[in-house]
């Protein structure tokens, strides 16, 4: 029993030696799906994104990134999506870098079925949290502000928050 665990353990820290022996690369590739909610929290809207970004240094990323969204609030259901491009400021902790802070701001077009064709503008924050040197889990949040009414629906009509949590990728 005694030497299952000592197996296990070694395994546990096999991620974390493989984090700190290599240097990661300046691309970034991020798959998720978010949940949108209105500013009173009073309707929901799940999405699909995709996100590639580049580090200009060891902290600052650029990005590029697009979503989809399919809505059942209101009457018809629809199908809205946005383009956006962004920066964040990285701020890794610990020795090995496995824990990444991140905050930064977006900008972009949102159109659709359900939303009134708008650009918009976003502060975002969140967490990169590397099982190895190249994968990791993330979660992040962001207010988008609508430069026009943004929804025919009263729910999202001055701005919407916008969760997301997915996998990344760093190559």
């Amino acid at each position: 029993m005694l030497r299952k665990g000592l197996v296990f353990a070694a395994l546990c820290l096999v991620p974390a030696t493989f984090a700190s022996a290599q240097v990661r690369g300046p691309w970034e590739l991020e798959l998720s799906g978010s949940a949108v909610n209105g500013s009173k929290f009073n309707g929901v809207s799940a999405a699909a994104n995709v996100e590639i970004g580049y580090f200009l240094s060891d902290q600052l990323e650029v990005n590029v990134r697009q979503s989809i969204s399919y809505t059942d609030i209101g009457v018809p259901k629809a199908l809205d999506g946005s383009t956006r491009v962004g920066a964040d400021f990285h701020l890794p902790l610990g020795d090995q870098n496995q824990f990444v802070p991140f905050a930064g701001a977006n900008f972009g077009y949102v159109y659709g079925d359900n939303v009134n064709d708008t650009w918009e503008a976003a502060p975002e924050g969140g967490i990169k949290v590397f099982v190895n040197n190249s994968t990791f889990v993330f979660a992040q949040v962001e207010y988008q502000f609508f430069f026009k009414s943004g929804s025919t629906s009263d729910s999202f009509k001055n701005g919407q928050f916008v969760w997301t949590l997915g996998l990344g990728f760093r190559f």
